[in-house]
């Protein structure tokens, strides 16, 4: 029987046979064999991404390896020998310097052709989570834009005459009530301001698209940082050289990671304070650009680590949102603003966070060949 390729006609048959390790190949979770003896005897290519590593160096390797002793993903391939049955898990956490912190699905069935040997597959839940933060920050900067119209239109106007009275009394008014005046118009300034930055959030995204050097935007914002808000905190690269540009604008980048920097620092503690930035490249993530049907890779990851306290559980489905803050002198519009940001470059972020590590990371369109 001739072969051609990965796919061999059976003539007799009037069908095709496809060779199953294509099949396997294409699936992005990683799936691997594991031995009676935990030995890895073979791995798909979602596995060598899962792991950093090619299927050669995998194969004929102990899964411990890979694995830590104690991990519930060991726990499982033993019951599933033991009992000859599936098992499945939901939500197991999977922590190696390889994989770095991922969520994933476990699931585990015998090969009964092979006693003892099972197939292993792991499935990311972090992909359909990134899916939905996008959802969800694309909420947060649409409720924020409807905000900061409403406030342009109706709350400006009204406090220009608010402030325009309150001077017109000054001028005859006591030393008593001038302490008032001054206090309207103050206070009449403040919501200005606040407004003015409000109106950052334009309905028509403001994106001059172009290719932007990450570690260039990166090293801008680690300079204005060790001269300022982060001047006594040990601040850490780790950058992937190797990885292409970003397609965006540079200044708006800038105002992403110089506001996510500044929170790093004023969540770190004042001794022994660090902040890690990072980029690297991962497969697998491809949404939609806002207000298109165009669809990009999103390939590039940003990650800004901290070594502070964590972000309240109970704030962190909100976060983005427009007003909310773990800073008594906070604002709120910060992480609004940067979701905003992040979403019209057709980006995702996302963040993990447990005590002494929290993790923001963004997740960016790379230039590819047609992009202006």
């Amino acid at each position: 029987m001739a072969r051609s390729g990965p796919i061999v006609a059976k003539r007799s048959l009037g069908i095709a046979e496809i060779d199953p390790a294509i099949v396997l190949g294409a699936l992005g979770e990683a799936v691997l064999a594991v031995d009676a003896s935990n030995v890895i005897r073979y791995a798909n290519g979602g596995a060598e991404q899962m792991f950093a590593c090619g299927a050669s160096y995998l194969c004929g390797r102990p899964a411990t390896e890979f694995l830590p002793p104690d991990s519930q993903v060991l726990a499982l391939l033993e019951q599933a020998r033991s009992e000859s049955i599936s098992v499945a898990e939901h939500g197991i956490a999977l922590d190696t310097p390889r994989t770095g912190h991922r969520i994933v699905t476990v699931q585990i069935s015998p090969i009964v052709e092979m006693p003892g040997s099972v197939v292993l597959s792991l499935h990311e839940q972090s992909i359909a989570q990134r899916i939905g933060s996008q959802l969800t920050s694309r909420s947060a900067a649409r409720s924020v834009t409807a905000m900061a119209s409403i406030l342009a239109h109706e709350v400006k106007n009204p406090l220009s005459g608010i402030r325009g009275a309150a001077q017109l009394l000054e001028q005859n008014a006591n030393e008593d009530d001038c302490i008032l005046t001054r206090l309207i118009c103050d206070e009449a300034d403040r919501i200005v301001a606040l407004v003015d930055r409000m109106e950052a959030f334009s309905d028509k995204p403001n994106v001059v698209r172009q290719a932007v050097n990450i570690h260039q935007v990166l090293e801008h914002v680690r300079r204005i940082a060790q001269a300022g808000f982060a001047r006594n905190l040990r601040m850490v690269e780790n950058y992937d050289p190797s990885l292409p540009p970003v397609l965006g604008d540079r200044d708006q980048l800038i105002q992403v990671f110089l506001n996510l920097v500044k929170n790093a620092a004023e969540a770190a503690p004042e001794e022994g304070g660090e902040i890690i930035l990072s980029t690297g490249y991962q497969h697998g993530v491809r949404l939609a650009l806002p207000g298109s049907e165009i669809r990009r890779h999103l390939p590039l990851v940003v990650s800004i680590v901290d070594n502070g306290p964590g972000i309240p559980e109970d704030l962190r489905p909100n976060l983005f949102d427009a007003f909310v803050t773990t800073k008594t002198s906070g604002t709120g519009l910060g992480l609004a603003l940067v979701a905003k940001i992040v979403d019209d470059h057709g980006g995702v972020i996302e963040v993990d966070s447990v005590p002494r590590r929290t993790i923001f990371r963004v997740m960016l369109p790379m230039v590819q060949d047609g992009d202006a």
